[in-house]
């Protein structure tokens, strides 16, 4: 989700906030680090320092002339580099971009400071901002507003997609940077104490030079989920409590007691792990392992918590029930050791260091140390059963006594704290770090997140495919969808198990089975969803559900059917309609249900319009066949990163839904580089935070007005011609795939590493099966984009034309769905640059594909005219409030041209070496030196190809950074 047009920031001592100070402050920062970074290069690499200063000046130059003359130039400094020379080249211009992205979050950072402490104007998208407006704009009563927000949830959903395409180890130096960005800009120091942070900060940016910045292997499931996990430790474990607070501080301003304990507005799954969707590494072990690391996390995050609180309960007055509850805690551990009963870990004394606390002195230290000692034997136990992968989890814990298995049992315990301390009177005390670690425990728990499993609808299909053959039943795939629903509400509803033990199985369908009985051994807590991607039907859904009773899952995922394609979407509605006609299937969901709508396959598979208008009326159809059988839904909303993923601004992503369709719950997607993005900084991290609980609020309390008939039939429209058009290209033309795959990077993108699964679901080369991702990364890199505007600039011009012009500019202004989808596609515009696509059809197209080439620029050209007619608006970013997106664009721009550049000789030596060509003949006399053959043997294969990889690589990271997407 690509928060482009956040504001910056005034200097601390500005009594003002302005647009102008904000970008002198972006460029100031800029012009720092890249300064640094130039020292750091040129101290390394004298020989190769002027002639990135020169390419830099030009790329600088023809990004303010635009003259080809310029261009020109620019192409020839880079061509003639060696080979050596552009992998140095293109990884400072890499490494350059990394660095401005920063300059770009730190902006936002000291904003969103600068705002709390009041030296700004707060954001009108804000929960405190919510709201006021709901209480004095919308005549909302302050208790309904309160009672909303208690019963309110937002749950963000960490992804294992492929698009984040920074490296971990880069990742956490460019932390470092910020932070330290961060005191020169917010604390007053003396000169030595100034020149001690610059020092640090060319420390980081030499050590992030001096790392490499390929992953040389694909990253394992496991590493992914610890590389998602690290947001929990640095930003949101620590960061959700005080953000509670704000909310707290935001109730009483509006007269209302603060949230109770149990409140959970927030709260964060996890794909990671669990979506085994056409990737076979995340086997039914791999599930369990990222269960057992998140809660060992959980667990080592919530005793640090418990160990400070001791420390700060030192008092003696407590309530009665609390001296009892301590009396009896001393008496036990009078009687034993509490490690020493352990079942599983023998031998273990406690600590000598450790202070025996006394009941009637300490009381409140004794129970925290019974919650810390057993968070302890908890954790043994986990490392335990990761030691031991075939016991059962849950087994494991539930037969150690002194191990948690429920949280409600450690938060009994927390409250009882609570209460002692506000029976005493001691209420400051109570709502101090005591009701943050509550807020802790209740919303992390013992699980920290709540993981989802998704598979593909036709694997659970094959795996009761070979029960009912088994069994001599028929073949299920073979009956009709009335047959399955008859065959599978009466098998949920008989005490006979169904699943036969010597059933024998294809490897697939093993696996499908094995996952079932996996869940089965893990706590309840630890699971969330069971996510069917690619789901069609209501029997999609109760296979699942069938599938766990038959596996011995006592307590049911609920399962969320996700639908992808324009033609799921519009049957969405019929098969949740069946589901809920069924008796048995409505008492089983006890009037909750989650549909998952799909942002990216939709977006394949009919162009961005098309979907966005197909999700749209999907999302009304869902809550009102929902509404009419009394079932509260809840939608997930399956958003990517970029604009032709779903990706926008939160707030107004949010905002932008259909009226009435947010009752208070929402589930949305955080995928690869977008979590860097919405957590990567504390600050930021509690923007994200305030950006969707404020924006959920407001959709519940005060939902949009209704979008007018003519409004609806003109999207209608538009829908239908964009579809067309769109479909008319990317289907209907057969040279499509072979023009797609010589313009694009996308048959190199494996080999950046940045996921665990592979780019196509099955081997076949169509469009159909190559993943959202990939698609849109390799349009992205090559800054054409066209999955988002295929299709519009026909759409628009047809209304047009039909004289809808005045209503398309109504439209525009007054209705928030279609104003984003404009918006977001002129900021898409902005970052695409046609006259780099030329750049890869001259390099890289076959002359017989070049028309296709030609056509489809005209297209770019006649969509954007239309857009900018409808919305009135001279030029692209003209407007006072796009000025400081315009200007971040522009930073970038001199960074990204030359990568571009580059990226297209790469493509056109490997590919000639791939056709059989030796390398040596398309890089004749080059003579390999000591020094570059160290640079230029990362890789694998002979020198001069591994350096033409690696430097493609590291322009498709720079890219990705450009353009701050990737899918």
């Amino acid at each position: 989700m690509d928060i482009s047009a956040d504001k910056g920031i005034s200097m601390g001592d500005m009594p003002q906030f302005s647009m102008e100070v904000n970008q002198a402050l972006l460029k100031e920062d800029d012009d720092l680090l890249r300064q640094i970074f130039s020292q750091v290069f040129r101290h390394h690499h004298p020989d190769v320092a002027n002639k990135v200063d020169v390419i830099f000046s030009l790329a600088q130059a023809w990004s303010l002339s635009e003259s080809d003359g310029d261009f020109e130039m620019l192409e020839k400094r880079l061509e003639a580099l060696k080979p050596d020379e552009r992998i140095l080249v293109a990884s400072a211009f890499s490494q350059l971009l990394n660095l401005h992205n920063l300059t770009e979050e730190i902006v936002t950072a000291r904003l969103e400071k600068a705002q709390r402490l009041g030296e700004v104007e707060q954001s009108t998208r804000s929960t405190n901002k919510s709201l006021q407006r709901l209480v004095n704009v919308n005549d909302v009563s302050p208790e309904e507003v309160h009672k909303a927000l208690c019963n309110q949830n937002v749950e963000l959903v960490f992804t294992a997609h492929p698009t984040q395409a920074t490296r971990q180890s880069l990742l956490k130096k460019y932390s470092k940077i910020r932070s330290e960005m961060g005191r020169l800009h917010n604390t007053r120091m003396s000169p030595y104490e100034r020149f001690e942070c610059l020092e640090e900060i060319r420390s980081q940016i030499e050590a992030a030079w001096r790392t490499d910045e390929i992953r040389r292997k694909k990253p394992t499931p496991q590493d992914e989920s610890r590389q998602g996990l690290t947001y929990f430790h640095e930003t949101i474990y620590n960061g959700l409590p005080k953000f509670l607070r704000r909310i707290d501080t935001a109730l009483s301003n509006i007269g209302q007691p603060r949230l109770p304990l149990d409140a959970t507005p927030f709260t964060f799954g996890s794909w990671m792990g669990g979506d085994r969707d056409g990737n076979p590494f995340v086997t039914p072990q791999t599930t369990r392992d990222v269960v057992i690391g998140a809660r060992i996390s959980a667990t080592d995050l919530l005793m640090q918590q418990i160990e400070t609180l001791m420390f700060e309960l030192s008092v003696w007055r407590a309530s009665p029930e609390l001296k009892a509850k301590a009396a009896e805690i001393s008496a036990k551990q009078e009687r034993a050791n509490l490690v020493d009963t352990s079942s599983f870990i023998e031998g273990q004394k406690k600590a000598v260091h450790e202070i025996k606390f006394s009941c009637s002195s300490e009381p409140f230290r004794v129970v925290l140390s019974e919650i810390r000692d057993r968070l302890r034997v908890t954790r043994d136990v986990l490392h335990f059963a990761t030691n031991h992968p075939t016991i059962s989890l849950t087994e494991a814990l539930r037969e150690e006594p002194l191990a948690y298995s429920d949280p409600e049992e450690l938060l009994d315990l927390l409250k009882l704290c609570y209460q002692s301390l506000h029976d005493t009177n001691d209420e400051s005390m109570a709502n101090s770090k005591l009701l943050d670690v509550i807020r802790q425990a209740r919303t992390f728990g013992l699980h920290l997140c709540k993981l989802d499993i998704r598979q593909e609808s036709t694997k659970h299909e094959e795996a009761m495919d070979a029960i009912t053959k088994h069994l001599g039943l028929g073949s299920f795939k073979e009956w009709d969808e009335e047959k399955r629903m008859e065959f599978l509400l009466r098998e949920l509803d008989n005490k006979r198990p169904l699943l036969p033990h010597d059933l024998p199985m294809s490897e697939e369908v093993a696996d499908v089975i094995n996952t079932f009985k996996m869940l089965a051994q893990l706590p309840s807590d630890s699971l969330g969803a069971y996510i069917i991607s690619m789901a069609h039907t209501a029997s999609d859904v109760l296979v699942v559900v069938l599938l766990q009773k038959e596996c011995g899952v006592t307590a049911y995922l609920r399962v969320a059917p996700l639908f992808e394609t324009l033609d799921d979407l519009e049957y969405a509605e019929t098969a949740m309609r069946q589901l809920f006609s069924s008796s048995w299937y409505l008492n089983h969901i006890g009037g909750k249900q989650e549909c998952m709508i799909g942002y990216s396959d939709s977006g394949k598979d009919a162009g961005r319009m098309a979907a966005a208008w197909g999700l749209y009326e999907v999302q009304e159809k869902l809550v009102k066949a929902a509404d009419e059988f009394g079932v509260h839904m809840t939608l997930f909303h399956g958003r990517g990163g970029t604009v032709g993923r779903g990706g926008a601004p939160a707030h107004l992503a949010v905002l932008s839904q259909p009226p009435k369709t947010i009752k208070g719950t929402l589930r949305v997607t955080v995928q690869g580089e977008v979590m860097e993005q919405q957590f990567g900084e504390k600050e930021i991290a509690f923007r994200t935070m305030d950006l969707y609980t404020g924006a959920v609020l407001e959709a519940t309390l005060a939902p949009i007005s209704e979008p007018k008939p003519e409004w609806r039939e003109t999207m209608k429209k538009m829908s239908e011609v964009s579809c067309e058009a769109y479909r008319s290209v990317v289907r209907g033309n057969e040279k499509f795939i072979d023009f797609f795959q010589s313009l694009t990077p996308v048959s190199e993108l494996g080999k950046m590493n940045i996921g665990s699964r592979p780019a196509k679901r099955r081997a076949a080369g169509s469009i159909d099966t190559l993943r959202a991702i990939p698609w849109i990364f390799a349009w992205t890199q090559i800054r054409f984009h066209l999955p988002v505007w295929l299709g519009l600039g026909e759409a628009l011009k047809k209304i047009v034309d039909d004289g809808g012009e005045k209503i398309l500019s109504e439209m525009y202004q007054k209705w928030t769905f279609f104003r984003v989808t404009l918006d977001m596609l002129e900021m898409v515009f902005a970052k695409a640059d046609p006259r780099i696509v030329k750049v890869y059809e001259r390099h890289l197209v076959n002359k017989d594909l070049r028309n296709l080439a030609d056509d489809l620029l005209d297209r770019f050209y006649q969509t954007e005219s239309a857009m900018l007619q409808v919305m009135k608006h001279p030029g692209l970013l003209s407007s006072q409030s796009t000025a400081f997106l315009q200007q971040k664009l522009q930073l970038r721009a001199p960074y990204v041209a030359p990568l571009n550049i580059l990226q297209v000789y790469c493509l056109k030596i490997l590919r000639s070496v791939e056709n059989g060509t030796p390398i040596q003949e398309v890089i004749p006399d080059y003579e390999l030196t000591d020094k570059a053959l160290a640079l230029m043997s990362r890789g694998q294969n002979d020198p001069l190809v591994a350096a033409v990889e690696d430097t493609m690589i590291i322009t498709m990271k720079g890219i990705a950074a450009g353009m701050q997407n990737t899918g």
